[in-house]
């Protein structure tokens, strides 16, 4: 039944490496068992990958690339399509926009932004949700978020800033321990050079203003220069592009940002807490 969901569910990237690996397995003129054996797998799992019913992973995309790969590199950049099938499909559109954008701004107001949880703190709310997750797809959507991060140091260096409300560094997730790091994180994230963390106060609304009150929103600059604003929620997403609508969450953002603690002071906060715990 899974092998048959997978085989229902798998991606347009996933479907096109299994038709490769097929087409260069043939060619090699090596069968499924001969394949496997040469790259530590069983033939069943070749087959399984052949068939979509159980996707490459990356540790067999390299095995492949040095098997039949014929000197290409065509199974080493399918890596970077099968990490985005490991995120959740309504996040797809914009990990691939997150990877090459020249900016990127986040407001959350319930948890750590995903590009700057520890795994513990990723893990813990992955599998606190509801319904439960199996343990193995909890450990891939966490190897995936941890991939994300590759842009905090990618060439060109991206500019990368998040706010936060204060009551994110107060909720826990798993245990206090795994807060603590996730706050000590936040410290060394907040050293970067291209990283700003700024932090709403909880009592900002006593002020008569609050502009985070329409919810969390990701924007991002494309390599192009395009602006677009990412919005999710409970397992659903929508990615804007339409210049109005843009402009107006940016102008939010403008004024979340505003309204929060400077950076100094965000971080001083930040230190605080993590010395609380």
């Amino acid at each position: 039944m899974a092998s048959q969901e997978n085989k229902d569910r798998a991606s347009t990237a996933a479907q096109l490496t299994s038709e490769i690996v097929r087409l260069l397995r043939k060619r090699a003129g090596m069968t499924q068992e001969e394949l496997g054996a040469e790259i530590d797998y069983t033939g069943s799992a070749i087959s399984a990958l052949e068939t979509g019913a159980q996707p490459a992973t990356e540790q067999m995309l390299d095995g492949l690339e040095k098997s039949i790969g014929c000197g290409m590199g065509i199974f080493t950049a399918a890596k970077k399509y099968v990490r985005l099938d490991k995120y959740p499909r309504h996040f797809r559109d914009f990990a691939r926009l997150e990877q090459q954008a020249l900016t990127l701004c986040t407001y959350e107001n319930f948890m750590v932004d995903g590009l700057f949880q520890t795994e513990e703190y990723a893990r813990a709310l992955t599998s606190g949700g509801y319904p439960p997750l199996p343990e193995s797809m909890v450990e891939e959507i966490v190897a995936a978020r941890m991939a994300r991060k590759a842009v905090f140091d990618r060439e060109p260096m991206a500019l990368i800033e998040m706010v936060l409300e204060e009551s994110v560094l107060r909720r826990p997730f798993g245990s206090w321990d795994i807060m603590r790091g996730q706050l000590k994180h936040l410290i060394d994230c907040s050293q970067r050079p291209n990283v700003s963390i700024q932090v709403l106060p909880m009592d900002r609304g006593l002020r008569g203003q609050h502009a985070g009150a329409w919810g969390p929103m990701k924007l991002v600059q494309t390599p192009e220069h395009r602006m677009m604003v990412y919005l999710e929620g409970q397992g659903t997403s929508n990615l804007l592009s339409e210049p109005a609508e843009v402009t107006q969450r940016f102008h939010r953002y403008a004024k979340i940002r505003a309204q929060a603690l400077g950076p100094d002071e965000s971080l001083s906060l930040i230190e605080r807490l993590a010395g609380e715990l």
